[in-house]
């Protein structure tokens, strides 16, 4: 009986091998033709594009690329074009670091005095504050007027360092978090200084030619880099060649170039034990401190996707976008990088990564079908909902749009997609509306992004409370924030009176109408947008938010 069980164990063996290799087949079509369709939705032939490359454990499932890589010529993208990677170069230049450590060539706990004894307040940084944004040194790229001019000029290290070291802080070392560019360059120095070679020289030896990533290195200006695409911008609406920038700026922050399938192998090499101790690798992905809260590691970020861990980096630099994301549990990798640094379609790079990682667990975002309901329909859901015994959720409908207002934020357009569903402007997170045996609405369950499962909100009251109005403001609030607000080339944003309307305008789009939340606070409704005033007889700005993304624009000089 025993011979018998272990014959029938053989003869099953290469039948189930069998039947998951087809499946694990249909699920890699399956992945490829959603991606492919995702891609023709973001990215257009004739303009710039995007290449992405999906990765499950060590094996590279997926490889796509739309768009130009060079739109004068109109020379198409493929996978193997090399673009730059912008702040995803922050994730090398910490293993680079921490690389240093494992050898024993320094600690985290070293002050940066170690090894620049003239750095301004040194003896109180350390390297550790560097890599997670906390040690208060003022970020370089937010010094008023750097990126209009300087950003173009070469700079040594040295050069780099003295252009921001005797700036103010923005806070004492380990007091805050703020993301911080000077930090990295700070580190490339540390780098240089022990090694004895440029920081990018150190990683070209210590990363890019052991673990094989052949098309990862630094982007200098003077150097012949074959397969680099173009990089484009979009002014006043129209594309449009980067901005020129020294590549010698970045530096560790950011001058590296690579492709999403090298990006892959870096996922595969850091994630897997391949480059650093164990010890050391959960500090860099173990946010502490005052960056825990920023979610934020050495170089990534520690965040929730789908109720998994998610450790990703994003990157943005003149005429480029990139996205960097890994799942340890499930060892789904996406890179992708994009050759503008302008939105070129409704979907973010990093939103795309998300799209297609979701669908490669099992569990994808739904499909934004738009359900066309009446304003009588969508009132069927206004009300109070409960969070949690400090927090509600408003839902309203203003004009012809549903809105979600949570406590102390703004309202974020719903858009309704059936099976009283709707999806927020992310086109991700998703609220569903409960109803009881009676039919009627009861609470709602919001999934987001992070979650694999919703969370429950009971409807506490159908009374809303009373919403402030344009109309309800005197003359001189209104007044406060009429005028002209910049934001840089080409974002321009006008705001008006008329009768007892507050219309707002960005150049070269159509006028709009904006409902008050507060004095300080607007609603752009037919948009999603929110329009938040500073204070002040006239108010000095205002910050623009929309989709999850902000502008601050100052006010014009008369």
């Amino acid at each position: 009986m025993r011979r018998m069980h272990m014959l029938f164990a053989v003869v099953l063996l290469p039948f189930t091998l069998l039947a998951c290799s087809e499946q694990q087949t249909q699920q890699s079509e399956n992945l490829q033709q959603y991606a492919d369709k995702l891609m023709e939705q973001a990215y257009l032939d004739l303009i710039p594009g995007a290449i992405i490359a999906v990765s499950r454990g060590d094996e590279i499932i997926y490889r796509g690329a739309r768009g130009q890589a060079n739109a004068e010529l109109e020379v198409p993208l493929n996978p193997g074009h090399v673009m730059r990677i912008g702040s995803v170069t922050k994730q090398f230049a910490a293993a680079a670091i921490l690389k240093l450590v494992d050898d024993g060539k320094l600690n985290l706990d070293d002050p940066l005095s170690k090894f620049l004894p003239d750095y301004p307040n040194g003896e109180n940084i350390t390297v550790l504050q560097l890599l997670n944004h906390t040690s208060g040194i003022k970020s370089y790229t937010s010094i008023e007027g750097v990126m209009d001019g300087p950003i173009r000029l070469d700079a040594t290290t040295e050069e780099m360092i003295s252009s921001f070291k005797d700036i103010p802080v923005d806070f004492k070392p380990g007091e805050s978090w703020a993301y911080n560019n000077s930090g990295y360059v700070l580190l490339g120095a540390i780098i240089e200084k022990i090694t004895g070679k440029a920081w990018y020289a150190y990683m070209q030896e210590a990363i890019f030619n052991e673990y094989d990533l052949k098309k990862t290195e630094f982007g200098g200006n003077d150097l012949l880099i074959r397969g680099l695409t173009n990089g484009y911008t979009l002014i006043d609406g129209n594309l449009a060649p980067a901005p020129i920038l020294s590549m010698t700026q970045p530096h560790a922050a950011g001058a590296l170039v690579s492709t999403p399938e090298d990006l892959l192998r870096w996922n595969i090499a850091l994630h897997n034990g391949k480059l650093l101790k164990d010890a050391t690798y959960r500090q860099m992905i173990t946010p502490q401190g005052k960056a825990l809260e920023a979610e934020y590691g050495f170089g990534i970020n520690n965040q929730q996707f789908r109720g998994e861990v998610m450790l990703s980096h994003g990157g943005g630099i003149h005429g480029f976008n990139s996205f960097l994301m890994y799942l340890p549990k499930s060892e789904i990798g996406v890179a992708i990088i994009q050759n503008s640094d302008s939105p070129l379609s409704d979907f973010r790079p990093s939103e795309i990564a998300f799209r297609i990682a979701a669908y490669a667990l099992g569990n994808p975002f739904p499909e934004p079908v738009v359900e066309d309901l009446s304003k009588s329909e969508l009132r069927e859901y206004e009300g109070v909902y409960q969070i949690n015994e400090h927090e509600n959720r408003e839902i309203r409908l203003m004009g012809d749009q549903l809105t979600s207002k949570r406590t102390g934020g703004v309202p974020l357009p719903l858009m309704p997609i059936g099976g009283d569903q709707f999806l927020f402007d992310n086109g991700m997170d998703v609220l569903k509306f409960t109803r009881d045996e009676g039919a009627e609405i009861s609470g709602m369950e919001l999934k987001t992004i992070k979650d694999s499962e919703g969370t429950f909100s009971a409807l506490v009251t159908t009374t809303l409370p009373k919403n402030v109005s344009a109309a309800n403001l005197s003359s001189a609030q209104k007044k406060r924030i009429t005028g002209t607000y910049q934001g840089g080339p080409g974002l321009i944003l006008h705001v008006r009176m008329e009768g007892r309307k507050i219309l707002v305008q960005l150049e070269g789009q159509a006028e709009l109408e904006a409902t008050a939340q507060t004095a300080n606070l607007y609603f752009l409704p037919q948009t999603g947008a929110s329009l938040e005033f500073g204070k002040g007889d006239q108010a000095p700005n205002v910050t623009l938010s929309q989709g999850g993304r902000s502008v601050t624009l100052e006010r014009a000089p008369h």
